[in-house]
């Protein structure tokens, strides 16, 4: 399979695109390559389905959010919506019925008859945020929460209506669920069908309301929902669970629930992407003569030796002791950044000290620092 294009190169936009410029795009690239433009060409089939894929993440703010962070890798289940079939998931069919408001309706002339019915109606996504401490993030962990939301009417079954009599045939579409209509277009005459504003694509209105929900088909409750938050995720990272949104008015498909990452500060440890930096404060005799200290993990403490002549700024690394990447590829390290405690105020007798040390050979400036460049001393400054 070949390998993905950039979704903003198949659309021709820039990074930093507006949602504008890219439904203006998608729609550039949708009749440029319709299929009622180019029957039989499969080439330009795969190429507007291309384009669906690439609009329905770029179209998307959390989508985009995840894309422009981790590209391709990061999407997972989320590029193409969870349809079936096709380029990217995608069917000609996902495509007619989920992008079809952009050019004014479903398009005729393809597959137009099994698309006819009702549209699906689907209820609205809740996002709420989480705060995890370090461990957390790094181990995953599950957290339950008490969502506030609509849910649908356990009386009417989230349908509004008092019982199962309690319908009448739709009188815009007669039943039909749709209309059609024929336009002019840069194809021709072309007949399009869409949801009958009536009664929103059921063939049928409420005649009888349910005294519940007086007709809604939902009400206000609460839930309690179980999310498994995956080892390595960051901060402003979305974790969606599917079907546990809103509930939509008179029934079809609930929202997602969107749970927003935050990171709790830790006083020890500061990530820098996989990776934990930890700034290690040591007694200047503990440089000199070298020793053993304890530092701070995620686990907890443990305990490293530092070497006779431990300059600042010298870099020690735990290695895989960091935080694991989200899609799995390895575990970022703790680096130990060296500083050195010099004491505010000395005695008498400690200043005498440092003076009879400060004549010793060892303790005057380094022969070997004194002749290297400032390029070199960079370098041993990260050995």
């Amino acid at each position: 399979m070949a390998e993905k294009r950039d979704y903003y190169e198949v659309l021709g936009v820039e990074r930093n695109a507006n949602a504008d410029e890219i439904k203006k795009a998608y729609r550039k690239a949708a009749i440029k390559y319709h299929p009622d433009k180019n029957p039989g060409d499969k080439e330009a089939e795969e190429k507007f389905k291309e384009a669906a894929e690439a609009y329905d993440v770029l179209s998307n703010p959390d989508k985009r959010a995840r894309y422009d962070q981790f590209g391709h890798a990061g999407m997972g289940g989320a590029a193409g919506g969870g349809f079936s079939g096709g380029f990217g998931g995608f069917s000609m069919e996902d495509i007619f019925s989920q992008f079809g408001d952009i050019f004014g309706g479903r398009f005729g002339g393809f597959g137009s008859s099994s698309s006819r019915g009702s549209r699906v109606n689907r209820g609205t996504d809740i996002r709420v945020k989480v705060k995890l401490t370090l461990a957390e993030v790094a181990n995953g962990t599950t957290k339950k929460l008490k969502i506030t939301k609509t849910i649908a009417c356990d009386k009417c079954g989230g349908t509004g209506a008092k019982d199962s009599s309690s319908y009448s045939t739709c009188s815009t579409c007669n039943g039909a669920g749709y209309v059609t209509r024929v336009e002019n277009s840069f194809f021709g005459r072309i007949q399009t069908q869409g949801v009958c504003p009536t009664c929103n694509g059921k063939g049928k209105t409420i005649t009888a309301k349910c005294d519940k929900c007086s007709g809604e088909g939902v009400v206000r409750g609460d839930e309690v929902v179980e999310i498994r938050i995956p080892a390595g995720v960051a901060e402003g990272m979305a974790v969606t669970v599917s079907g546990k949104g809103n509930a939509p008015r008179n029934g079809g498909v609930n929202g997602d629930l969107l749970v927003m990452v935050e990171e709790e500060h830790n006083a020890e440890l500061v990530r820098d992407g996989n990776d934990l930096i930890h700034n290690l404060n040591l007694p200047v005799t503990t440089c000199i003569l070298g020793g053993e200290v304890e530092v701070p993990t995620i686990e907890g403490r443990a305990k490293i030796k530092i070497a006779p002549g431990t300059h600042a700024g010298k870099v020690l690394r735990l290695r895989g002791k960091g935080i694991p990447d989200v899609n799995g590829y390895g575990r970022g390290d703790i680096l130990i950044v060296v500083d050195i405690t010099i004491p505010d105020s000395l005695t008498k007798e400690e200043r005498s000290l440092v003076e009879q040390l400060s004549a010793q050979p060892h303790f005057k400036r380094a022969e070997s620092v004194e002749k290297q460049n400032i390029f070199e001393r960079m370098k041993n400054f990260f050995r």
